[in-house]
């Protein structure tokens, strides 16, 4: 069995897109989830040069270091929270990184930041921004039915934040509807 990690799949459509591929390659794999795929059987160079021939024409990578490999991991615990659960999660997210990686959060947070020049809390912030982005769009749900979804303490801490970074109310945004959205690998 071997485990492939895959830099940039981070939502359900990555992951059909990975697996298209794989299939017509024909490797088999029993899970394929965000930025990971458990295949049946580890790959020969060839037959991995050949994967990565078709996945970085398409924006994906395959990861080879470990510490690659654990921050991608990190990226894909938080976009799996932030746009993928309904947020009743109370925990703190040093909590839940440090549980589901096995890593102290100090650790953790010191590599993610070395890595990618800003702090796991930026990114987490940055993903509950562009999450906001796309409830405030869809018009389904109210700010304050949001900042609940999203675990704000209250709207105005909400509206503070989203402001800082968006330079915008989230009403402004709301009614300019511009493609101010990013995709979640952009982010």
């Amino acid at each position: 069995m071997g485990i492939l990690f895959v830099k940039n799949m981070v939502c359900s459509r990555c992951i059909m897109v990975v697996q298209n591929e794989l299939e017509k390659l024909g490797f088999e794999f029993t899970n394929i989830k965000l930025g990971e795929v458990t295949l049946t059987r580890e790959l020969n160079l060839d037959e991995r040069n050949s994967l990565e021939a078709v996945l970085i024409p398409l924006g994906f990578e395959v990861i080879d270091d470990k510490k690659s490999r654990i921050i991608e991991k990190i990226k894909n615990i938080i976009i799996d929270l932030v746009h993928h659960q309904d947020n009743d999660v109370k925990n703190n997210l040093s909590d839940i990184l440090g549980e589901k990686l096995n890593h102290d959060y100090n650790y953790l947070s010191n590599l993610f930041s070395e890595v990618e020049g800003t702090t796991i809390e930026k990114y987490f912030i940055a993903q509950k921004i562009e999450k906001i982005k796309e409830l405030l769009v869809y018009d389904e749900l109210s700010l304050s039915e949001i900042a609940i979804r999203l675990n704000y303490s209250s709207v105005a801490y909400l509206s503070n934040q989203f402001k800082k970074v968006t330079g915008l109310t989230p009403s402004h945004f709301k009614q300019i509807r511009e493609e101010k959205r990013k995709p979640l690998d952009k982010v």
